[in-house]
């Protein structure tokens, strides 16, 4: 499968002269009209975050029902997620710099260093369905029940959990963590690749330095909500179940050894908007250097058909671990 991107040509008939707009021309209007769309998602994700981490803090000091207001912005968290995984492709701005640099940004607000995010994400992509099943176990060496608690932990909150908890690391000497990923490594998990992109000096550098934000741009935030310090952290708790629950999602039942197996689910045309897309996870697989808004287009454009729709497809996980010998 292959982005197409055809010449266009246009005629000026009063001055005789013909214009032709060249591949390059297309590919630069292209980064023109990504730039944009790139700059008001950025803008708009950074604004709804500081409000939810210090404009409604105020708000509720004076009048606690102001924190019903945080539940639309958990329900945002999938467009957020998606915003962020923008840059994690270096599809969000032009030129890459850029784009990284608003990527840590974001990051920060989501609670978790850009380095992290974009390393785990880029081996998902590398790894899915090989070291990287994460409802599959093997009945010869576990059983539905030891592997089951460690399953819904994840599912529920536990995979935004460790995002979040894995600042920690930043406290490690490099040597450390190095040493750690050799003691996590193995064939069913990306944890050990994972914690070595992390070591490398220049990432680890900015991993620290973005932990550091994190901990105390949140920690200000909490002293803002003061007593009702609680509602922050629901409202983070819920950010952590819709990720983790989607998470899987699009991949969950999937063919094993197939790195690009991945499911396009059916979402009503306004949700699929506020996803940026994401539920077209299969041409994303296959097409990852597409930005969101492309993404739709290719999957009409080839006669692509969903697979099943995004609601059933995230409660299917409730079903539990799958046995090796069921694949």
């Amino acid at each position: 499968m292959h982005a197409r991107f055809p010449e266009k040509t246009g005629e000026v008939t009063g001055g005789e002269m013909t214009e032709r707009r060249t591949g390059g021309a297309v590919h630069a209007q292209r980064r023109d009209d990504g730039r944009l769309i790139g700059s008001w998602l950025t803008a708009t994700a950074v604004v709804l975050n500081i409000a939810q981490l210090f404009g409604l803090p105020l708000l509720i000091s004076g009048d606690p029902a102001w924190g019903w207001a945080l539940l639309p912005l958990v329900l945002l968290t999938t467009t957020f997620w998606s915003v962020i995984h923008e840059a994690v492709h270096g599809n969000l701005h032009h030129p890459r710099s850029r784009n990284d640099r608003y990527g840590r940004v974001l990051a920060v607000l989501y609670g978790s260093p850009f380095a992290l995010l974009k390393a785990g994400h880029l081996l998902h992509h590398r790894y899915n369905r090989t070291r990287e099943r994460a409802e599959v176990y093997d009945p010869a060496s576990s059983t539905w029940a030891k592997v089951a608690p460690g399953y819904y932990l994840r599912l529920f909150g536990g995979l935004y959990l460790l995002e979040v908890a894995a600042i920690m690391l930043a406290a490690l000497p490099v040597a450390a963590v190095h040493g750690l990923a050799r003691a996590v490594d193995g064939p069913d998990t990306v944890a050990g690749p994972l914690l070595e992109r992390l070591a490398r000096p220049e990432v680890f550098r900015q991993f620290r330095v973005d932990a550091a934000a994190v901990v105390g741009l949140h920690g200000a935030a909490f002293a803002a909500y003061g007593p009702h310090w609680w509602m922050l952290l629901a409202a983070l708790a819920g950010r952590g179940v819709i990720v983790s629950l989607s998470d899987n999602a699009y991949h969950y039942g999937t063919d094993l050894d197939e790195p690009l197996e991945a499911l396009n689910l059916k979402l009503s045309a306004p949700l699929e908007v506020l996803a940026l897309s994401f539920n077209l996870h299969g041409v994303h697989h296959l097409r990852p250097g597409l930005r969101w808004y492309e993404l739709r287009p290719a999957f009409d454009a080839e006669g692509g058909r969903h697979d099943i729709g995004w609601f059933r497809a995230v409660a299917r996980q409730i079903r539990g671990p799958v046995r090796l010998t069921d694949r």
